[in-house]
């Protein structure tokens, strides 16, 4: 069986749906929907998968909005992932409409690979990737159980064939002081607001001596009840990030005695609660990233192996490559300058170079998906690598 004769026959699968996946990512981009909350688009990606001959399981591993579409029988098993959650108030900026729909694409047109060469192809819909880690959440009802391959590709400024995502851990912050009047008697009270300022006056002096690519940073969501009462409750939503795994461990704990040491010196209660999801670093599996990195450079792209800034930020894609051989490229649909999480890149999510790269990144991976089932060896090969690197 000829190689690029069926790969150009999944390019021009991908090619020929491209005014009906440009109009589903443009209606899940018009209808927002925060994590876990995702309804209609859930419903909207499964019906288009079901109507293309895909077994659809909907509501599926412990979550409402995650579904489970899947064509042919045995192996080897490729999943590629779907995110279609947005952010709060500024919607798809962060593009997942196109994720969802460039796996849609990328899945319907891989039917054509598995009716030649057997196997089966998965597309898998995630919710909740912004904060609430669906995979994770799914990985623990066991969904990636069975899976040979996962991969799913990002919209950004740059394409690359691999990501550094980060790990991450979020945790909530309280402090309880007591309440006093702030004119007539302030030394009665105990300043909760005082002692989270403290928190984070300590955090701004412990960055110089982290890491370069470690984060910290989170927001006030409770600061008092009036200026004039001294605050006695405040609270707030912080996120750890590091480059891997350990560094992350030992980071949240000097975090939290920033946390202490406020306490301390204000006199205010400290409770605090690391969240129960925990983003894992991206693995990247090179060799599935140079496959990609081939079939997106027979589109047309220049396409680097990594971005050469090593900046992303963290995806709960980073725990299933801790599972399974996995790839999260990036497609470039906006200017160098413009913000991921920003109107701006939500604005790009619906442009003409936000369609191009919808359905360059359905075509890549359906190419990728060809590359695989049409010689198994490789997915043996990759797994094999993948175990060793453990």
């Amino acid at each position: 069986m000829d190689v690029g004769e069926l790969k150009a026959e999944v390019v021009g699968e991908v090619e020929s749906r491209r005014q009906s996946l440009d109009g589903l990512s443009r209606k899940i981009h018009a209808n927002p929907e925060t994590g876990l909350k995702e309804s209609k688009a859930m419903a909207w990606l499964a019906d288009y998968l079901r109507e293309n001959g895909f077994t659809v399981e909907a509501g599926i591993y412990g979550l409402s909005t995650a579904f489970r579409a899947s064509y042919g029988q045995g192996g080897p098993v490729i999943a590629i992932l779907a995110e279609y959650d947005a952010l709060p108030k500024i919607g798809h900026a962060c593009g997942h409409n196109l994720i969802a729909t460039s796996a849609v694409g990328a899945g319907v047109a891989a039917k054509l690979a598995v009716d030649r060469c057997g196997g089966s192809v998965l597309v898998m819909g995630t919710p909740g990737e912004e904060m609430q880690g669906g995979k994770v959440l799914m990985a623990r009802h066991g969904a990636f159980d069975g899976v040979d391959v996962a991969m799913m590709v990002h919209p950004g400024v740059r394409d690359t064939a691999t990501v550094n995502a980060l790990a991450l851990h979020f945790f909530e912050a309280e402090f309880f002081g007591k309440p006093a009047h702030a004119g007539s008697r302030p030394e009665e009270g105990i300043n909760a607001l005082e002692a989270m300022l403290q928190s984070f006056n300590a955090i701004n002096s412990l960055r110089q001596h982290i890491r370069d690519k470690a984060r910290i940073h989170g927001i006030i969501t409770d600061g008092g009840e009036a200026a004039n009462i001294v605050p006695a409750h405040s609270a707030g939503i912080f996120i750890v990030r590091a480059e891997d795994d350990s560094y992350l461990d030992e980071l949240k704990e000097r975090v939290i005695s920033c946390f202490k040491g406020a306490a301390t010196a204000s006199g205010a209660r400290l409770e605090y609660k690391w969240w129960k999801v925990r983003y894992s670093a991206m693995r990247n599996d090179l060799a599935l990233a140079r496959l990609f990195r081939r079939n997106m450079q027979s589109l047309g792209r220049k396409v680097a192996l990594s971005d050469p800034t090593n900046r992303f930020g963290s995806s709960d894609m980073g725990n299933v490559s801790q599972l399974v051989p996995s790839i999260h490229p990036i497609v470039a649909i906006a200017p160098i300058n413009i913000l991921g999480h920003s109107p701006e890149f939500a604005q790009a999510a619906v442009s003409e170079a936000g369609s191009r790269g919808l359905l360059d990144a359905a075509k890549a991976m359906a190419m990728t998906v060809v590359d695989l089932l049409i010689r198994p060896e490789i997915v043996s090969r990759v797994k094999e690598e993948f175990k060793r690197g453990k």
